[in-house]
């Protein structure tokens, strides 16, 4: 029986043209089910050319939804989510399936993936307007999905490494920070009654009205950053959520977009975004700088590839003068492939790492240990070490 297993499996790897090879060697028919399974691998690896899925039922009309609404159909009756979703990252690759991204009724059916995601970000403008409710729920599956691992952990890391002396344990009227709970909960306003009915009331104690911490995420929106993009963006979101971290968010590739007041909802911040273009680090980094009110209470990350198409000694001079003023900071590489893959200019990397600046290609998980070894001042050396 293991035998015949195996011999099934690999006639399923091979495909439909070693058929009478798998015969000849005593293999029996493949089940119903084995050649649905086949036929639903074969749309996207078979060596024939024949793929009902990039033909159209007409010229210029593109793919043919039904048929790549059975296909998706299929792959679930075969294969776990996981598998799924490898596979459907293959036919846009292999088939040039963006077809599968602007109809609702095949977003609706997808299975959601980081990398999927990241390519529905980058067509967000070719979007048609019956596709945007069901790109919205595609990105917040995703959105719903890391949140639910890393909301905890980032709290938890803030939390620890903040002195509880600073902050008040118990709310009172005169320490609601008015301004912050305004803009959180602006989405909340009733037009019925003429106000806002907030969620939740922030607040904070004298101390911590200027001592507590503050956060910059100056994110590189470069085709290369989808994944880093993500991850960075409901980061920002969680930290917004903390009355004790005062947080901003900055866009750039040659412009610069402060999405700062998109953090009360992270797929609003992602749609923020305009992925592809240049890269102008130096300048983003310039602006940023404007925000820094205490330096040592200030963490600032460059979120990037390094791919500088700007002034790469402005870049390098403006890293080192916040770090000489007293900022902590931090340099994130961009990964792919759930933070496996580093991707980034290695010769600059080598040249803010030598100004004592450390640059992690950190995968997404390690996030909130990294918070919260930057808010405790510790060592960075010993976060390396625990680095995969």
């Amino acid at each position: 029986m293991q035998q015949k297993e195996q011999m099934e499996r690999w006639r399923l790897i091979l495909g439909a043209e070693t058929e009478q090879d798998f015969t000849n060697m005593g293999m029996s028919s493949l089940s119903q089910d084995q050649l649905l399974m086949d036929q639903a691998l074969a749309e996207i690896y078979g060596a024939n050319q024949s793929s009902q899925l990039g033909s159209g039922a007409g010229a210029g009309r593109g793919p043919s939804s039904p048929h790549i609404s059975k296909w998706l159909g299929d792959l679930r009756s075969f294969f776990d989510s996981e598998m799924v979703a490898i596979i459907q990252n293959d036919a846009i690759e292999r088939k040039g399936l963006k077809q599968l991204l602007l109809e609702p009724e095949l977003l609706d059916t997808l299975e959601p993936s980081m990398n999927m995601a990241s390519t529905l970000l980058m067509l967000k403008d070719q979007i048609p307007k019956k596709s945007k409710e069901s790109a919205r729920k595609f990105i917040q599956k995703i959105v719903d999905e890391i949140n639910k691992n890393m909301n905890q952990q980032i709290q938890r890391a803030v939390t620890a490494a903040l002195n509880k002396k600073e902050h008040s344990p118990l709310p009172s009227a005169s320490a609601i920070d008015f301004k912050y709970t305004i803009a959180r909960n602006l989405k909340n306003y009733n037009s019925t009654l003429g106000a806002i009915i907030p969620e939740r009331v922030y607040f904070f104690d004298r101390a911590s009205k200027t001592n507590r911490w503050h956060v910059i995420l100056d994110i590189d929106q470069s085709g290369s950053m989808g994944e880093s993009i993500i991850y960075s963006s409901i980061m920002a979101c969680i930290l917004a959520s903390l009355s004790s971290v005062k947080t901003n968010v900055v866009a750039f590739d040659t412009q610069i977009m402060d999405l700062t007041e998109l953090c009360q909802d992270p797929v609003d911040l992602l749609f923020g975004f305009q992925m592809g273009g240049g890269t102008d680090i130096a300048k983003s980094i310039a602006y940023c700088r404007q925000f820094v009110e205490t330096p040592s209470k200030t963490i600032f990350f460059l979120i990037s590839d390094l791919m500088e198409g700007g002034n790469r000694a402005g870049l390098l001079n403006h890293l080192r003068e916040m770090k000489e003023d007293g900022v902590t900071v931090i340099v994130l590489l961009a990964v792919s492939d759930g933070g496996q893959r580093p991707y980034y200019d290695e010769t600059t990397a080598q040249r803010i790492s030598a100004m004592k600046i450390p640059c992690f290609a950190c995968a997404p998980e390690k996030l909130p240990e990294l918070l919260e070894c930057a808010l405790k001042k510790q060592d960075f050396s010993q976060f390396k070490g625990k680095q995969n």
